[in-house]
């Protein structure tokens, strides 16, 4: 005759001479909680990541919106025979607006301002338009000479 019990959450089956013991299926709430602690070290980190990356790309897509603004002013210069150094009365109205190099002027993916340079055609390696961001965030190329 079998005899069978359950002590927590273990079934015991007493045969005579022997006794079984097996586990009931299921997670304890100790395996239950490390299962959720290393979910969340894993969100932890999925999430740092992808914040890394964001900042990386606004870093990546301000520099190009630099270098876009000193070519249209480098090329607006050079339509018109002006040389570096040389001043332009409204040189932004000459690049930015309907039908220019621009429509509207650029925007900093980060969240960062853009200042322009004013009337004066920038030096070679002197960028036009700076971002407020440059020495926070980097949000300024290493080299612009061939800009």
């Amino acid at each position: 005759m079998k005899k069978i019990t359950r002590e927590g959450g273990i079934v015991r089956c007493a045969v005579p001479g022997k006794q079984l013991v097996r586990a009931l299926p299921g997670l304890t709430l100790t395996e239950l909680a490390v299962v959720i602690l290393f979910m969340l070290l894993f969100a932890t980190l999925l999430m740092t990541g992808a914040r890394a990356w964001k900042r990386g790309s606004d870093r990546a897509a301000c520099i190009m919106n630099l270098q876009a603004v000193q070519k249209a002013v480098r090329g607006y210069g050079n339509m018109s025979g002006k040389n570096p150094g040389d001043t332009v009365v409204g040189l932004e109205g000459q690049v930015v607006g309907s039908g220019l190099y621009f429509e509207v002027l650029p925007t900093c993916p980060g969240g960062g301002t853009y200042i322009l340079g004013g009337d004066q055609i920038p030096a070679m390696g002197t960028l036009y338009m700076s971002c407020t961001l440059s020495t926070l965030e980097a949000h300024a190329p290493d080299d612009t000479i061939d800009w």
